[in-house]
């Protein structure tokens, strides 16, 4: 599928004049939404991020769904996922993506709330994603004050930072029925959009062998702490044997006193890769490893948790990074694409063959940490770009 570009378009100085005039009210939604916990197992957080999207989204004429969670087989409750779709005249089906949830613990935002100073905002979420969700909704507005009444379905998720467990069947319903997908991650800290992204699979082993008495007979233990360090060592030689792939065994838990064999142990690994080719390569050696233990008597049971498969830069991609990149020249300001490690939504849209691209909220940075912080200054002309690319993106062919 390619994509082809309309020059003739709304003026982009009309265009930033109205997201500038609206930058008191993103600010104002920003710090609420900030001082919200609603990390992905925080729901009523989430759904209260949600209420502010889908009334929003209501207030841009869309239709508004949303879809429960319905946990099964000791899953956790997650918040709801929420679909605004906005009928155009006719033109691209647009596909925008952004979700709701935080990697912080309940009473983050209380102990950290939303703060500014001159130019920097900081507060958990403030850059991964909140900013990114306002940007997309506030986009919209402008065209629609314009007079541009693109066909867009946002899409707000409430999971995506464990792998959108939930979301993923939902977005991999609806994406097919678009011509081009913009996800609302903001622009990483130097200012590039991303236009590749790793894949990613989340792994948990479990480990079961023979628990023993290690003084008095530990010849009749088998121990699974044993096997895991062999596990370890084995997968972490995966590391580099294929371009660009990266695995990290970052949890390991087991054993119960230091004179018991150890019967049982869980091992969590991390695995990525830029290339289809390379994950592919990657994860079936994860999976023959485990299958093959070098301690005689344990059993290993390996299972994918969650995962995103690498999103690969196309010709169709490339094609919108190169209209990015002449709108944010009209605007002022210099524009690169980059390829990042961590993963996103746009993996699983790029997969399906749908031109994606990512990065296209505000800039900011250090996300998942204390000292994460959104720069203010980039708001405006950030949303003024993602407003111009929503307008500019033609028909696919």
């Amino acid at each position: 599928m390619g994509v082809s570009i309309l020059i003739d378009m709304p003026d982009l100085l009309a265009l930033r004049g109205i997201i500038d005039m609206r930058l008191p009210r993103f600010l104002a939604d920003l710090e609420f939404l900030v001082n919200i916990d609603c990390g992905s197992y925080t729901p009523d957080g989430v759904n209260r991020v949600a209420d502010v999207v889908a009334d929003a989204l209501g207030e841009l004429g869309a239709q508004v769904d949303r879809m429960r969670h319905e946990p099964s087989n000791g899953q956790q409750q997650l918040g709801d996922v929420v679909i605004g779709r906005i009928a155009g005249g006719g033109g691209p089906r647009l596909m925008l993506i952004g979700h709701m949830d935080t990697v912080f613990d309940p009473g983050t935002a209380a102990a950290r709330p939303y703060r500014s100073s001159h130019d920097r905002a900081t507060g958990p979420g403030v850059t991964d994603m909140k900013a990114g969700l306002l940007s997309g909704l506030h986009a919209i507005a402008a065209l629609h004050e314009l007079g541009e009444r693109p066909s867009i379905t946002f899409v707000a998720n409430p999971d995506e930072e464990i792998g959108s467990p939930f979301s993923t069947s939902i977005i991999r319903e609806l994406a097919p029925q678009h011509d081009a997908v913009l996800v609302l991650e903001c622009a990483r800290a130097n200012g590039d959009i991303v236009s590749a992204r790793k894949g990613i699979a989340d792994y948990h082993l479990e480990l079961v062998g023979r628990a023993a008495h290690a003084g008095v007979e530990p010849e009749k233990g088998r121990s699974a702490i044993l096997e895991a360090a062999h596990q370890v060592l084995a997968m972490h030689a995966v590391n580099g044997r294929w371009p660009s792939v990266t695995l990290n065994a970052g949890v390991i838990h087991g054993g119960t006193r230091p004179n018991v064999v150890p019967e049982r142990c869980e091992l969590q690994v991390d695995l990525r890769a830029a290339t289809v080719d390379a994950f592919r390569a990657a994860s079936a050696e994860v999976e023959r490893l485990a299958g093959s233990p070098t301690v005689e008597g344990v059993n290993v049971d390996l299972r994918l948790i969650a995962g995103h498969p690498p999103m690969e830069k196309s010709e169709a991609s490339a094609r919108m990074v190169g209209l990015a990149v002449i709108i944010a020249a009209d605007l002022g300001f210099e524009l690169h694409d980059a390829a990042t490690g961590g993963a996103s939504d746009a993996n699983t849209t790029a997969a399906l063959g749908i031109p994606t691209l990512d990065g296209l909220g505000p800039v900011g940075g250090d996300d998942h940490s204390v000292d994460e912080w959104l720069d203010l200054a980039s708001v405006v002309p950030r949303t003024t770009l993602l407003a111009g690319l929503i307008a500019r993106i033609g028909q696919a062919q």
